[in-house]
Formats: structure tokens, sequence, C-alpha cells
């Protein structure tokens, strides 16, 4: 099974560098990842470019994405659904310290000014 793909798969150009995700709770608190791509694939399974090993989550959950303007969170079909500040989002726009709820995973969003 490879990387769960994007929808749209032409390039968007750099991606600002300084963007990361910064696990706040769970048995990997404090780890820190650069996205430093238009597409990262945030889940629990192999093909991911982020794996963390947490059961509530899906092998492929969510991805951080960047369209040349802005950066954004997709999820990718997950069981347990993905929350940005508490809401349930299929696809949210996202901003400096906004919290990601991946299962039980939470996350948060440092983006260059």
């Amino acid at each position: 099974m490879g990387k769960a793909k994007r929808q749209n798969e032409d390039p968007v150009g750099p991606v600002p560098s300084g963007a990361s995700i910064r696990v706040m709770r769970g048995f990997f608190e404090g780890l820190e990842v650069p996205v430093d791509r238009d597409w990262v694939v945030i889940g629990r399974g192999r093909g991911a470019d982020v794996v963390i090993s947490e059961p509530t989550m899906s092998r492929a959950h969510a991805a951080i994405g960047y369209d040349g303007e802005q950066f954004f969170v997709q999820d990718l079909g997950s069981t347990n659904g993905t929350r940005v500040n508490g809401s349930r989002e299929q696809k949210a726009t996202l901003k400096s310290g906004d919290d990601i709820q991946l299962g039980k995973l939470l996350v948060r969003v440092e983006l260059p000014r």
C-alpha cells in the first residue's frame, strides 16, 4: 500500500521554511516534525511520512498540505476523524498555534510568519 496521494499532483512551488508540528499529548509528547513538503501524511502505517504508533489513528490518518498560499490539514478517511481546535473537519486552513487531534494524539501547528 503506497502513500496517500493528494488530489491535485501539480507542484505548488517552494514550501515556506519553519513550519512544524509538535506532539502535545500522548506517548510521543514533545516530538517535533518539520513540515518541509507540500503534502505530509501522518498515520500509524508504514506508508505514512510521519509514522506514529498510536492505536486510535488510522494507517494514513490525515495530511498537512501547502497549496502555494496557505497550509491546511485534510482528513484521509480516518476512522476516528480529525479535529482542528476541537471541531471535526474534513479539510481546514491552518494558522500558527492551531491544535489538531488525530484519534487521541494532539499536535500543535507552528507556521512561519
